[in-house]
């Protein structure tokens, strides 16, 4: 299915009312903010989330959003968004700002936060420090690569005293290579590869175009002299794509990331009306396909894990484990 446009760009009202119910704050015509269930954590009880322990991003101080809510390229079985309310490729237009888009996401984050202020055992330093986020995790919904001016909106968090994150699931690939010739990358960039070959692929992320596996193919080559920082995180679901660390091993290979994160995939959110709980693997079983996956991939070691989120992290060789920014472990701020 090729990629359209709509001359109405708004959501559906029953679609947006879904997306609230799930406490998104929806932005202007198609962005949206989320709480972190890692932000709350860590104000409330000091726990964080596995970027803080791998890259050194602060919990509390990220702002979860999405420039493309309802629309995405992909149907994945183990989604935990509401994407029983995805408007598929129909994309809207025209197109929000990039820097109405950042203003009003961190207005949306702060009418999120303030019910916390008065609450019991509340950090309250924490809690401040949220209220002037400084990091963007651009991954909460949809694919972020069809908003047609990522490059524009990761230079305007930028210039905000930003780090920024982009997932991606690999099926634009031009957005990829815009941003790399306009030299307006995000800190850290991740390609979400769920499948070790095209027929997992094909029933796993139930692609909604019919190119998808060649896009990513595309993406990961692009991926491997992109000036940043760059992830390949596998998301492993038992019984379904948690198999052929070869044929995962061989896609990574035409990255060469600096990182690789095996992660669970965790029985939340909608996932549950597609999935069971026996189809979330344990820290174990992630440690295991991570060192099977490692024996393929010469020049990487495992590294770090985080149990809490069933995470291991697999490292090239040459980067610097306790430097900062390009080359180093870490995010420099």
């Amino acid at each position: 299915m090729a990629l359209t446009f709509k001359s109405n760009p708004n959501m559906p009202e029953e679609i947006a009312s879904l997306f609230r119910k799930q406490h998104y704050a929806l932005v202007g015509r198609h962005s949206s903010v989320k709480l972190c269930h890692w932000l709350k954590e860590s104000i409330k009880h000091d726990r964080f989330c596995y970027k803080q322990k791998f890259y050194n991003i602060h919990s509390h101080r990220c702002l979860q959003m999405t420039p493309v809510t309802a629309w995405c390229t992909h149907n994945c079985i183990f989604c935990w968004r509401p994407m029983e309310g995805f408007l598929g490729t129909e994309l809207p237009e025209p197109w929000d700002d990039p820097a109405f888009i950042v203003e009003e996401s961190i207005k949306a984050q702060r009418k999120l936060l303030v019910g916390y202020k008065g609450m019991p055992g509340i950090n309250m330093k924490k809690f401040e420090e949220a209220w002037n986020p400084k990091h963007a995790a651009i991954s909460l919904s949809g694919e972020p690569m069809l908003y047609p001016y990522m490059g524009d909106l990761v230079e305007e968090f930028h210039k905000r005293g930003f780090t920024t994150f982009i997932v991606t699931n690999g099926t634009v690939p031009e957005r990829l290579e815009e941003m790399k010739g306009e030299d307006k990358l995000p800190s850290q960039l991740y390609v979400s590869l769920t499948a070790p070959d095209i027929g997992t692929y094909n029933r796993v992320n139930v692609p909604m175009i019919p190119d998808g596996w060649e896009k990513i193919k595309e993406t990961l080559g692009l991926m491997n002299d992109a000036q940043t920082r760059t992830v390949v995180r596998l998301t492993l679901v038992r019984g379904e794509n948690m198999h052929n660390p070869e044929g995962y091993a061989k896609l990574i290979k035409l990255a060469n990331p600096m990182f690789v994160e095996a992660k669970a995939y965790m029985f939340v959110g909608f996932s549950r009306n597609r999935l069971t709980i026996n189809n979330m693997p344990r820290h174990e079983e992630i440690k295991a396909f991570a060192e099977e996956l490692v024996k393929h991939l010469p020049g990487y070691h495992i590294e770090d894990e985080y149990e809490p989120s069933r995470v291991v992290l697999i490292m090239r060789d040459d980067v610097d484990p306790h430097g900062t920014g390009i080359g180093g472990r870490f995010i420099k701020h």
